[in-house]
C-alpha cells in the first residue's frame, strides 16, 4: 500500500545547486534557456526516481511552474528529493524491486496525487516499455519516447538490426539471443576473441563482461545473466566483437513528435571502470568537425528510423582511425547530460517536458553551439584504492559542496546527515565545471575537488583528481583502457614529488604549532598571565610514509618558515582550525588542504592534492621514547576470506571440509547491483563458513576460514 503525505513548503534546498549569486559576484553554471512560466505543459509531474536525478527534474519543474510529486522507499523518507517536492508518496521498503521498480505502487501514487505526467529519470523504470504502456492506458503522459522506440532501442539485438537498416555503422557480432553457456562459447569462438557479453535489455555497465577465452566466456555468461535479471528483470544476452582500446563517445539527440530531430554534439566518456563512466567531457578532444557531423547525422538517422520523440543518447565506440561503431541507444536522460547543457545552454529536462506535451523543437541544427568546454566528475561513495572503486556505506557526518566557486555545478540528492546505503547506486553527486577552454575547465575542476568536503564515507575524489591532472588525460590521449593502463597495479593515490613532500611536511608542522598555540589561549581571560613569553622557534620530528624528517619551525604572526633537510619552506594562512577547509600559501603557491584528523598524540591526516596522507608530529623527546613502543602485528589473512565491501551474499559455493584450488570461487557478493566473485587465494581446505545466501555483510566481515 502506498503511503501518501503532502510536504508543500519544504523548499529550502530548491535552488542550492544551479543558480546565480550576484551578491557574492560568483557565477554558477546555469542555463541560457528562457523559461516561460505561462506556457501550458502539465500541472503536476510525478518523478519515478530518487536521488540527484529526482532533484534535477524538480528544479526544472519549479522553473516551469509545475508542481511535483516524489516517490520514496522507507529508507529514503528523509531524502532531499522528498523534501524538495510538493508532495511525496512512499512506494515500499528499501529493496528496489519492492519500491522504485514496483509499478503497482507507483501507479497507485499517480492515481492518489492526480499527476498528469511521469518523468522516469534514468535507471529503474526509465526504459521499461511495460511501464510506459500502463501509463498510456490510464491517460498519463510518459516523459520520454513511446513504447515502440523503447522496445526497439532498449533491446540491443533489435536495435542493432534497426541501426544496420538505417545505415548506421555497427560492430560485428551475433544478431540474436544467446540461449545458454554452450552456445555462448560456440558463438564467441566464431566471432573471435575478445568478445563482449552484455545484457540485451541492459545499460550502465551492468550485465556486461569481456571474455578473452572460453573459461571467461562461461563465467561471464553466468554473471551477466544474473546481473541482467537482477537489474532489468531480463536475463537475455548477446555477444559481439570487443573493439580493443577504443574511445567511448556518445551523441545527444533531441526529437519531437513532428518529425524534427537534432544532435547536440558529443560527450567523451572513455574514462571508465567496470564499464561505468567516471569522468566525462564535452566536446571530445578527438573528433574533428567532419567526424562529429557524421556521427551526429547517423544518430539522428537512427532516431528518425524509430520515430523517436524525446531526449536520447546514441553511444559509439571510436577506434584510433576515427572509425565509429554503434554501441547502443539509451532512450532516457543520460547521467552525464549536464555537460551538454553547459556547452549548448539548453535545459534538456525542459525540452523533454515540452516534447512530451506535443510542442515542436524551438531550435534548428544551425542554432546548436559548442560554447566552451565542460568536465563532469562522478563523485562516488567508493574506495578507489580497491579495484578503482568498491562501494562504501555510511552517514555523511560533514558535507560541503564547492558552490562558492565560479562556473561550478553540483547535481546531488544528498545533504549532511544523509545515509549512503547498500540498496542503491553509491553516487554522491555529479561535479561539473565549465570554462572557455579545456585547460580552464580542468583547472576549475581541480580546484572544485580540493574544496569538496565529504566526511563519513570513503569517496573517490583522490582518483578523480589524479585523472584530471594526469599528463595523458590532459593531452587527450585516452581510451576505455585508460585506468588499467595508467594504474596497472591499481590506484595507489598521488605519488609525491620531493618538492610536494616538503610542502606537505612543512604544512603539517605549521598546522601542529598553530594548534598548540591555540590550545594555550583562554578567550575572555582578563587575568595577568604567568605563562612565560610565547615561543617563536620549535624543533620537531615529522613522520610520513616511514620517512622521518627533522624540521625547524619559526613563526611570525600567521606566517611560518619551516626548515626541512636544509630547505626552507614558507607557509602562511588564516589557520582556522574549526573550518573543514585549510586554504594556505606555500612558497607563494595557493593550496587548499583539508584536515581530516588531528589527535593529541600528534597524528594528523591531511587531504593534499586530492589524496589523504597520515603524518605524525613529535617533539624530540617523544620521538626518542617511541623506539620503546611495541609494534602492532598485522593480521595473517592467508587463511581467511573477508568481504571487501558491504553487500549481500548471493551464493556460497563451498562447505566445511571442501578442498578448494587457488582462484576457485568461494562465494558471490552483490553490492549496488554489481556481483563480485570471491575466490580462494591459495589451495586449501575449508575450515568453516560464516555466511549463507541472503545474508547482509559489512566491509571486512569474515566469510570463510581455510586451513
Amino acid at each position: 500500500m502506498a503511503v501518501y503525505r503532502s510536504i508543500a513548503g519544504l523548499q529550502r534546498l530548491l535552488h542550492a545547486h544551479v543558480c546565480l549569486r550576484p551578491s557574492c559576484g560568483v557565477v554558477i553554471c546555469r542555463y541560457s534557456t528562457v523559461y516561460d512560466r505561462n506556457e501550458k505543459t502539465f500541472d503536476k509531474i510525478l518523478i519515478a526516481n530518487r536521488g540527484e536525478i529526482a532533484c534535477r527534474v524538480i528544479k526544472t519543474c519549479k522553473k516551469m511552474n509545475i508542481k511535483t510529486v516524489a516517490v520514496y522507499s522507507d529508507v529514503d523518507s528523509s531524502a532531499v528529493h522528498v523534501k524538495m517536492a510538493d508532495e511525496a508518496v512512499c512506494v515500499g521498503p528499501a529493496p528496489t524491486s519492492q519500491s522504485y521498480l514496483n509499478m503497482d505502487a507507483i501507479m497507485t501514487a499517480i492515481q492518489q496525487t492526480g499527476a498528469q505526467a511521469v518523468h522516469p529519470g534514468y535507471g529503474f523504470l526509465s526504459e521499461n516499455k511495460e511501464f510506459a504502456r500502463r501509463l498510456a492506458e490510464v491517460g498519463v503522459t510518459f516523459i520520454g519516447p513511446d513504447t515502440h522506440a523503447i522496445q526497439a532501442m532498449g533491446d540491443k539485438i533489435e536495435s542493432k538490426l534497426i541501426a544496420k537498416a538505417a545505415k548506421v555503422s555497427t560492430i560485428p557480432g551475433f544478431d540474436g539471443v544467446v540461449k545458454d553457456t554452450e552456445e555462448a562459447v560456440r558463438i564467441a569462438a566464431e566471432i573471435g576473441y575478445p568478445v563482449m557479453i552484455k545484457a540485451s535489455a541492459g545499460g550502465g555497465g551492468k550485465g556486461m563482461r569481456i571474455a578473452w577465452n572460453e573459461e571467461e566466456t562461461r563465467e561471464g555468461f553466468r554473471f551477466s545473466s544474473q546481473e541482467a535479471a537482477s537489474s532489468f528483470g531480463d536475463d537475455r544476452l548477446l555477444i559481439e566483437k570487443f573493439i580493443d582500446n577504443p574511445r567511448h563517445i556518445e551523441i545527444q539527440v533531441l526529437a519531437d513528435k513532428h518529425g524534427n530531430a537534432l544532435w547536440l554534439n558529443e560527450r567523451e566518456c572513455s574514462i571508465q571502470r567496470r564499464n561505468q563512466k567516471v569522468v566525462e567531457e564535452a566536446p571530445s578532444t578527438f573528433l574533428d568537425p567532419q567526424t562529429r557531423r557524421a556521427m551526429g547525422e547517423q544518430a539522428v538517422s537512427l532516431a528518425k528510423a524509430v520515430k523517436y520523440c524525446s531526449a536520447g543518447t546514441v553511444e559509439f565506440l571510436v577506434d584510433s582511425q576515427k572509425n565509429f561503431y554503434f554501441l547502443e541507444m539509451n532512450t532516457r536522460l543520460q547521467v552525464e547530460h549536464p555537460i551538454t547543457e553547459c556547452i549548448t545552454g539548453l535545459d534538456l529536462v525542459q525540452q523533454m517536458i515540452r516534447i512530451a506535451k506535443g510542442y515542436e523543437l524551438q531550435h534548428k541544427q544551425s542554432d546548436i553551439p559548442i560554447n566552451g568546454w565542460a568536465i563532469e566528475s562522478r563523485v562516488y561513495a567508493e574506495d578507489p584504492y580497491r579495484s578503482f572503486g568498491l562501494p562504501s556505506i555510511g552517514r555523511l557526518s560533514q558535507y560541503q559542496e564547492p558552490l562558492d566557486l565560479a562556473d561550478v555545478r553540483v547535481d546531488s540528492g544528498i545533504q549532511e546527515g544523509s545515509d549512503i546505503s547498500i540498496y542503491y547506486d553509491p553516487m554522491i553527486s555529479k561535479l561539473v565545471t565549465h570554462g572557455n577552454t579545456r585547460e580552464e575547465a580542468l583547472k576549475k575542476m581541480e580546484n572544485a575537488l580540493d574544496n569538496y568536503v565529504i566526511r563519513g564515507v570513503t569517496h573517490n575524489i583522490p582518483l578523480l583528481r589524479e585523472i584530471i591532472v594526469n599528463p595523458r588525460f590532459v593531452s587527450g590521449d585516452i581510451s576505455t583502457k585508460f585506468l588499467p593502463e595508467v594504474y596497472p597495479d591499481g590506484f595507489k593515490g598521488h605519488v609525491l614529488t620531493t618538492g610536494e613532500r616538503c610542502e606537505l611536511v612543512a604544512t603539517t608542522a605549521a598546522l601542529y604549532i598553530a594548534a598548540q598555540l591555540r590550545s594555550q589561549k583562554f578567550l575572555g581571560d582578563l587575568r595577568v598571565s604567568i605563562v612565560p613569553p610565547e615561543t617563536k622557534c620549535w624543533e620537531l620530528i615529522v613522520e610520513l610514509d616511514k620517512g622521518v624528517h627533522m624540521v625547524g619551525v619559526s613563526r611570525s604572526g600567521n606566517d611560518y618558515t619551516v626548515e626541512i633537510d636544509g630547505e626552507k619552506v614558507d607557509v602562511s594562512g588564516e589557520w582556522n582550525l574549526a573550518s573543514a577547509l585549510l586554504p594556505i600559501t606555500v612558497n607563494g603557491k595557493y593550496r587548499t588542504l583539508q584536515c581530516l584528523l588531528r589527535t593529541a598524540s600528534g597524528e594528523i591526516t591531511l587531504q593534499y592534492l586530492g589524496t589523504s596522507y597520515k603524518l605524525r608530529v613529535l617533539s624530540k623527546l617523544e620521538a626518542s621514547l617511541g623506539k620503546h613502543m611495541p609494534e602492532k602485528v598485522p593480521e595473517d589473512t592467508s587463511n581467511i576470506l573477508r568481504s571487501p565491501m558491504p553487500g549481500s551474499v548471493v551464493a556460497v559455493s563451498v562447505k566445511p571440509g571442501d578442498r578448494v584450488a587457488e582462484g576457485q570461487e568461494i562465494c558471490v557478493i552483490e553490492a549496488m547491483k554489481m556481483q563480485n566473485s570471491m575466490t580462494a587465494a591459495k589451495a586449501a581446505t575449508v575450515k568453516s563458513v560464516h555466511c549463507k545466501a541472503g545474508d547482509t555483510v559489512g566491509d571486512g566481515d569474515l566469510l570463510v576460514e581455510l586451513e
